[in-house]
């Protein structure tokens, strides 16, 4: 690519990112963080953990956004000087390693992009996500147990922190459900384009004739509670059980009866915990998972309420939003936006990216 096409991206880019910049509000940002940052070096901030750990949180996001447009920003900045120095020297090396960093530069402004899009109520918080085994048998829960993977590789890749809550073993293979939560700025937004049925078509494993079958597994994302949220919870109107914490084909990995699980009369909603050798944390971090479900399913019923007054018929979000398919042939496909890649294993080995771009890009067009 020559000098000149170089520069022509350079400056589309420019005004891309500056365009970004201003529906990020910088200025509004940069006063928060300044704010935020007052009240976390407040001597008197852990008198209230919760509000502290609101405060910091928040402060941690704004901060990690800032540093992001800045960072961005800055390498944009510097590939001009990459391509001068390189044409100067005739070094075809460095040339090619400035394009490459202009791609990268590209791609960043992309997800940055992406990002602004993310403008709900709750599209800035930490989510929890809970995969669940669906109409398949064995299969389903080995499914299962491979969309667990999924997710959980996705953000490794992402260096995303992971605290998995809750594991629920099939007796063969595989997962009945798992319960995890990933903190980071914007996961609720990014991920919730995740939730409904994920259908698997592949030659069984557990089959010994080697046909091929179909299985379903549901996802179902929802944001983490605040303190301003007021989800109250009714002691009368829950069912605490305790159990011992079990491992892969039934294997105790406890001996004591630590693991929580709580039921939701009114709703049917059913949570448990069993990453803490502690009941009482057990129940609490329960306790927490639970108002961030009752907080999404009141938040769902606003919006039926709203779409019901729209006349929305838009399609449910729960009928197989997505198709994997390893045989006959290799092919990912989202029914939702049509978003296609015939590699499989990679999607499977948490390579998600485009999936989530081109759904968040959807759904916003949708609203």
């Amino acid at each position: 690519m020559a000098a000149r096409e170089y520069l022509e991206e350079i400056n589309k880019l420019r005004a891309t990112l500056t365009s970004i910049e201003s529906v990020l509000d910088l200025p509004k940002l940069h006063a928060d963080f300044a704010t935020l940052e007052a009240e976390a070096s407040a001597p008197n901030l852990w008198d209230d953990p919760e509000k502290a750990q609101v405060v910091t949180s928040k402060l941690s996001r704004v901060q990690s956004t800032i540093n992001r447009v800045t960072n961005i920003r800055r390498r944009l900045e510097d590939v001009p000087l990459l391509l001068e120095l390189a044409e100067e020297e005739k070094d075809a090396s460095a040339l090619a390693d400035a394009g490459t960093e202009l791609d990268d530069v590209t791609k960043a402004i992309q997800d940055l992009e992406v990002q602004t899009l993310l403008n709900g109520q709750y599209d800035d918080r930490d989510c929890l996500i809970t995969v669940r085994s669906e109409a398949g048998g064995v299969e389903a829960a080995d499914w299962a147990e491979m969309l667990m993977r999924m997710y959980l590789r996705y953000c490794e890749r992402k260096s995303l922190k992971v605290d998995v809550l809750e594991t629920s073993y099939a007796e063969e293979a595989g997962i009945k459900s798992t319960t995890f939560r990933v903190s980071a700025p914007y996961a609720y937004g990014t991920l919730s384009v995740e939730q409904g049925t994920h259908r698997l078509v592949r030659i069984s494993p557990f089959d010994s004739q080697s046909r091929r079958h179909t299985s379903f597994a549901g996802v179902e994302v929802v944001p983490v509670v605040e303190q301003s949220d007021h989800v109250e919870i009714d002691e009368k109107e829950i069912r605490v059980d305790v159990y011992r914490s079990s491992g892969p084909g039934g294997q105790g990995v406890n001996t004591t009866d630590s693991a929580v699980r709580i039921t939701h009369i009114p709703t049917g909603i059913v949570v448990s915990c069993q990453n803490e050798r502690s009941q009482i944390q057990n129940k609490a971090t329960a306790m927490a998972v639970l108002q961030s479900k009752l907080l999404e399913r009141r938040r769902q019923e606003e919006r039926a309420r709203i779409d019901a007054l729209k006349g929305d018929n838009s399609g449910s979000w729960g009928n197989q939003m997505r198709s994997y398919v390893l045989a006959p042939y290799q092919m990912v496909k989202d029914l939702r936006t049509n978003y296609e890649v015939g590699n499989p294993s990679g999607v499977l080995d948490g390579d998600i990216d485009g999936f989530l771009e081109a759904a968040i890009r959807w759904r916003k067009r949708s609203e």
